[in-house]
């Protein structure tokens, strides 16, 4: 009989397979235990995720992490420091501080002043309807002239800067008016000048008197200036008035209305005067905070006088020990003499023009448009208003400064991003390192995601000409990268110069990671669905009112694209402005010796003609297209009146809104030949070789499309949306007029094209000569008989018409006539 194993004895108490039930007390012990670790857990994926999403809320405004573009500003670039930096402004003069003393002109004629104040002359409006008004010389730097014709009445401001001292020298502002008839002569003008700071700015200005001088000018110190003083002198002419106002002003904003508040009229009948308009002097507050005294940030100097008569403003630093005397009268004279000497030499060296046979009257035209540009140059300072999907609401980017031209002194007196690639064409030409100085302004403006806001509104100046709707940028929407083309153009024309280390080169290495940053944003943010295709954001797929949702992130606002956003959609342009972007940084890594492999091999892709084509070469109509959800079948119409009860009237929207007649489809956006279609040639990415290329000349030299005598439309007259309005209230803009911006992309690709080995290149050649002349000829035109540069062209008449003066992107014109591209 086989012996049976004994089992050994089992301990139940410690036993993990014993089945003895646990007391109440160890359930519940577990159980809380368990319920605590539980929400220990919950407690910190929450803290995580309010963490993190607290994180997502700061990123669109913080800024980038990497070593700031600009490192010398302000003092530390005197011959920069003062200049015309206030260019919505018809004069004025500022520092490139954050809070700086400003000074600037208004002026108004007696027998047209209205009791509201209308008749004084001070920002730059269309309203006022000038016959003209701009710089005609100016250098950037030292010197500049303007003209502004004001009725019968020619008035002329000048500035020249000097040297001197620690705190950015000296200047001088003259001030002369003239009547252009005899008719006018010896009526009264009266011009105001005025010194002024901001509540921030850290010191005092106060009126002043200097020996036996009736005019009442400034003294002053603040922590950039120093001590300073601003003396007037009567030039030459008949005073019959002076008087001054001390006050305190809530904004540099208010700076026309404060004035027109304090006016005072009088009359004095002993003098045979029934009437007098005077600043009444002091006008300040008995006791500020705390009971002191208050103290004025604005004094204005008013002078009266017979037309015609000149008068100056001169700026002197305390610092400035060695002057030799001050810059005015025949000093002054002989100084603006020699610096206009100077422009005119180095003018014809950049530009040839008279070496190219142009007519003196065309090299002063090209002379003007080229300085309203440079004299439109500002400096800016605030926060911009910003918005993304993680905000509860618009948040304050971080206050910054920005140095830059603006498209239109008049209507766009402020900075933006697609339209500053194309100012840096003309700037760069002129002065390398104003473009770069530029440059560097914007790209400090980058955020850690590698977005720059596309409008700059910085400052109570700048925020109170923008409309409500247009202030929040949101991180979402983008803008054309033309800075890649600005650099691009350098890369190409300036390559000796970007060799100092400590200088250009430099400025590209700091460069070099925001551009990289600004890639990948772009590549983040506009990617389409298909590889190697790209779409705009921020169109409006729920719009009722829009006849087609406006692409203001393209620049080309209301250029017809699909009818119906969707993530389907492929913009032909924006891809192109990827492919150069890509080429212009591989260029930029080769001269930095830098691994710029990643971004060569991305131009090489998009570049690629065969992908191209297939994403956005339309069989039907043998043109470059957008892709997207779309139907030509839409309409503005009136709603139908809503029903109302018996003896009820209810009141009906009068606004028309957008009816769709047909259901779109995906397909290509082929009725609208335009300026988008354009963009591989404009770009240059179209093969040489391509019959394609042939096609698209044949396109260009088409009256039925976009060829006119004045210049290319920018949208086809076959196009179904060609000159139509895109709600009831907005007037076509992209649909059809003549742009100087895309027609000078145009000349340059047509010269690019002309001067390549290809089966086109004579085609492009005579196109390239008759375009050309087109441009110049009508703009040169209808600056004789309007006195302005216009933002636009109408297609049919050659008229200018929108903005004037527009000498941001329509001053290429001088880059036209210089054959520089």
């Amino acid at each position: 009989m086989a012996r049976q194993r004994k089992p050994l004895p089992v301990d139940h108490t410690n036993s993990r397979h014993s089945k003895k039930s646990p007391s109440k007390t160890q359930v519940n012990g577990g159980i809380f235990l368990y319920w605590r670790q539980g929400l220990v857990v919950i407690c910190l994926v929450i803290a995580g995720v309010i963490g993190y999403m607290g994180y997502l809320e700061t990123r669109v405004n913080t800024p980038f992490d990497e070593q700031k573009m600009v490192i010398k500003s302000g003092l530390d670039v005197p011959d920069r420091y003062w200049g015309s930096y206030r260019p919505g402004l018809y004069f004025g003069m500022k520092t490139r501080d954050p809070y700086s003393l400003v000074t600037g002109l208004m002026w108004y004629f007696p027998h047209q002043l209205h009791p509201d104040g209308g008749g004084i002359r001070h920002w730059c409006e269309d309203g006022d309807n000038l016959d003209r008004y701009g710089w005609i010389e100016h250098d950037g730097r030292t010197f500049g002239v303007q003209e502004i014709e004001d009725g019968p009445f020619k008035i002329t401001t000048s500035f020249v800067k000097k040297p001197g001292g620690r705190r950015g020298g000296d200047w001088t502002a003259r001030i002369s008016v003239t009547s252009q008839g005899s008719q006018m002569r010896y009526e009264l003008v009266s011009f105001l000048l005025y010194s002024a700071i901001e509540e921030k700015t850290k010191g005092w200005i106060k009126p002043s008197r200097f020996g036996n001088q009736l005019l009442t000018g400034v003294t002053g110190e603040t922590d950039g200036l120093g001590a300073f003083t601003v003396k007037f002198y009567n030039h030459s002419g008949q005073v019959e008035d002076v008087s001054y106002l001390s006050t305190i002003t809530e904004g540099l904003h208010v700076l026309k209305e404060t004035v027109i508040t304090s006016l005072r009229v009088i009359t004095d009948p002993q003098k045979g005067i029934q009437k007098r308009i005077i600043l009444p002097g002091e006008l300040l507050p008995s006791s500020g905070a705390e009971g002191k005294r208050a103290e004025p940030n604005l004094v204005v100097t008013q002078v009266t006088a017979r037309v015609p008569f000149e008068l100056e403003m001169a700026f002197e630093s305390g610092s400035y020990f060695d002057r030799p005397g001050s810059l005015i009268g025949e000093a002054y004279s002989r100084e603006l003499s020699r610096l206009q000497d100077d422009f005119h030499h180095k003018f014809e060296e950049k530009f040839r023009l008279e070496a190219k046979g142009y007519k003196p009257d065309e090299i002063a035209f090209a002379k003007a448009a080229f300085s309203n540009l440079l004299g439109g140059v500002g400096y800016f300072y605030g926060a911009s208003r910003v918005e993304s999907s993680y905000t509860r609401g618009p948040v304050p980017y971080w206050k910054a400064p920005l140095y830059s031209a603006v498209p239109s002194r008049s209507f766009f007196p402020r900075g933006f991003l697609w339209d500053e690639g194309f100012h840096g064409l003309l700037i760069s030409s002129w002065d390398l390192d104003i473009e770069l100085d530029i440059i560097s302004h914007w790209f400090d403006l980058m955020n850690v995601e590698g977005w720059i806001p596309r409008e700059q509104i910085l400052g109570q100046e700048a925020l109170s000409k923008v409309p409500e709707q247009f202030v929040t940028q949101r991180n979402t929407n983008a803008n054309p990268p033309t800075f890649f083309l600005t650099l691009h153009f350098i890369l190409q024309n300036f390559a000796d110069k970007l060799t100092e280390k400590e200088g250009h080169l430099g400025t590209l290495e700091r460069l070099y990671p925001r551009l990289q940053a600004w890639f990948d944003w772009f590549n983040g943010t506009q990617i389409g669905d298909l590889s190697g295709s790209y779409r705009w954001r921020g169109r409006d797929a729920l719009t009722k009112r829009e006849l087609n949702p406006v692409t203001l992130t393209s620049g080309l606002d209301d250029y017809p694209r699909a009818s119906h956003p969707d993530m389907n959609e492929r913009h032909v342009d924006l891809r192109c402005w990827i492919t150069l972007a890509a080429s212009t940084i591989s260029e930029i890594a080769r001269i930095l010796n830098r691994n710029g492999q990643k971004y060569g091999n991305t131009y090489d892709y998009l570049a690629d003609n065969s992908l191209l084509n297939e994403l956005h070469w339309s069989p039907r109509t043998q043109s470059y297209a957008d892709f997207g959800l779309h139907t030509d079948a839409v309409v503005l119409k009136h709603p139908p009146p809503p029903k109302s009860p018996p003896g009820h009237q209810v009141p009906q929207n009068t606004d028309k809104i957008r009816v769709v007649l047909k259901d779109p489809e995906l397909r290509f956006v082929d009725s609208s030949f335009g300026y988008v279609s354009l963009f591989p040639f404009l770009l240059q990415i179209l093969d040489p070789a391509s019959p394609k290329l042939n096609k698209v000349l044949d396109d260009l030299i088409n009256p039925e499309l976009l060829w006119t005598n004045y210049g290319l439309r920018s949208l086809a007259k076959t196009a179904p949306l060609y000159m139509k309005r895109n709600t009831e209230h907005d007037p076509p803009y992209w649909r059809g007029p003549i742009w100087i911006n895309l027609n000078y992309m145009v000349v340059r690709a047509l010269d690019h094209y002309s001067k390549t080995d290809s089966p086109y290149r004579e085609k492009a050649k005579t196109i390239y000569q008759e375009l050309k002349q087109n441009l110049i000829k009508n703009i040169i035109k209808e600056y004789r008989r309007t006195g302005y540069i216009w933002e636009q062209y109408n297609d049919k008449t050659g008229q200018g018409q929108r903005s004037r003066p527009f000498t941001g992107w329509s001053s290429l014109v001088v880059l036209i006539m210089a054959e520089i591209y």
